[in-house]
């Protein structure tokens, strides 16, 4: 069974909303940022990693991690309709995939997102 791919966040007015108006969780390996929306809408998500983490390859391997972290995340559980937003830390490429799970599953429940 293959869980519904969420919905992406595109548009940084999204993303400014999401850390102005929501709630935010940060782990060693990241920060989640999550804003509630109607019913309807679903899971929507957005990822992003500033240039402190490194160049383009490191930055887009750390959003990858961060992509399948939280589409395994959310194949497990019905999850509430939201807006999140990811961002990545330098130690998100480095800890063991698990420690990853475990941040996004601890941080999504810490937001309510997850039951």
């Amino acid at each position: 069974m293959t869980a519904r791919p969420a919905q992406r966040l595109k548009k940084r007015s999204a993303f400014l909303r999401v850390a102005r108006e929501g709630r935010k969780a940060a782990t060693r390996s990241l920060v989640l940022q999550s804003l509630e929306t109607d019913a309807n809408s679903g899971l929507r998500s957005g990822f992003t990693a500033t240039k402190k983490i490194g160049n383009a390859v490191a930055r887009n391997r750390t959003k990858r991690r961060l992509r399948e972290a939280l589409r395994l995340t959310i194949a497990e559980a019905t999850c509430r309709p939201a807006d999140i937003v990811v961002i990545g830390r330098a130690a998100t490429r480095q800890l063991p995939f698990n420690q990853l799970l475990r941040d996004m599953r601890d941080s999504l429940r810490k937001l309510d997102v997850l039951p």
